[in-house]
């Protein structure tokens, strides 16, 4: 590749995309426009833009004068209650963010989509594994699937490629993410130290010891960025993990023995419920332990942790199609998690 390259991260403010705009500042080659509902702080390589990607006209006026646009990076996600509700808000994001850049950004190279185990149907029960990049689609609704194919009909005839990046869980340092597994086990077992009781793992009898795998948030902006400039990668989908297989039951002992507490059995229960009258423990402990003030909210993406300690079935995918493209990194998930528990107790995040 050459000349100037300005990506436009859009979900900027969620795990992936925060990661993402980290690791693209970095490599100090980039430009980098981040769009989310709430905006941030600009620095030298970073623009934010807050956007209402739901409305056609916000985005097209916040975003008319991106001109220079070459890579889009898209991970923007807006939950809802079910499947079929899921669908509609999260194509007309991606939708309206194409339609707004495409026209104007006469030097748009490539748009990644991010996706996820979701297109294999690993939400809904036991599925084909490990899965692969071509295996057959499943009954719908599936956004991920949706937002794919819009990005097929739009590209045929155009210069530009698209690439369709899915992880596993992924686990990093954000905060005010509905979808972080890191953050949900790190304040699960910090107020469970607190109450002086032991770490049980609240999830399905069968998810204690079924395989699962992560996905390191660094790793996955690694690879995000690597199938969006290699020319092979183009029109590609990729399993993106940390290469490693684990159960929960070897684990879940290694993170009670980072938090310094005991480990007890298994207990089925729905941390959204259990954990919901926890906010004024969580606020006596900030007063406490002279921690950062983050909102309880912030913290406790709960419905999440429910659904990932629900899987009582393998949940793993085939990594190997990225290796053969000639992407080789890999993360060890244990130490993965150490590091970022690590690391938010240095941000004063959790005692």
């Amino acid at each position: 590749m050459t000349g100037k390259k300005v990506a436009l991260v859009v979900g900027a403010r969620g795990v992936i995309g925060g990661n993402l705009i980290d690791h693209l500042e970095a490599t100090g080659s980039w430009q980098i426009i981040g769009l989310s509902r709430r905006g941030g702080t600009n620095s030298e390589r970073v623009q934010h833009i807050s956007v209402d990607l739901l409305d056609p006209i916000d985005t097209v006026d916040k975003l008319s004068g991106l001109t220079d646009i070459t890579h889009i990076f898209y991970a923007a996600y807006q939950d809802r209650p079910t499947w079929a509700e899921l669908v509609e808000p999260n194509v007309a994001m991606l939708v309206n963010t194409v339609s707004a850049i495409e026209p104007i950004a006469k030097k748009l190279e490539h748009i990644s989509l991010m996706q996820g185990y979701k297109v294999y149907g690993a939400h809904l029960g036991p599925f084909k594994t490990p899965a692969r990049e071509n295996d057959p689609p499943h009954m719908p609704p599936e956004f991920n699937v949706d937002q794919q194919q819009f990005l097929e009909d739009r590209q045929r005839g155009k210069d530009w490629t698209w690439s369709a990046i899915r992880p596993s869980v992924v686990c990093g340092v954000a905060l005010g993410n509905p979808m972080n597994l890191a953050l949900v086990i790190a304040v699960y077992a910090t107020l469970s130290k607190q109450l002086g009781i032991p770490l049980r793992f609240p999830g399905k009898p069968g998810a204690y010891s079924s395989l699962i795998e992560m996905t390191d948030a660094g790793l996955l902006a690694e690879a995000t960025v690597w199938a969006a400039t290699t020319p092979a990668c183009a029109n590609q989908a990729f399993n993106i993990n940390n290469g490693d297989l684990f159960r929960w039951q070897h684990m879940w002992p290694k993170i009670a023995e980072f938090f310094e507490i005991e480990v007890a059995p298994p207990l089925p229960m729905s941390m959204d419920v259990v954990m919901a009258d926890k906010e004024p423990l969580w606020d006596s402990m900030i007063r406490e332990s002279g921690l950062r003030r983050t909102p309880y909210a912030d913290v406790s993406s709960l419905a999440f942790g429910d659904f990932v300690f629900g899987w009582d079935y393998d949940v793993i995918a085939d990594g190997s199609k990225a290796r053969r493209f000639g992407f080789h990194r890999f993360v060890d998930t244990e130490e993965m998690f150490l590091r970022i528990f690590t690391d938010m107790r240095a941000r004063k995040l959790i005692a």
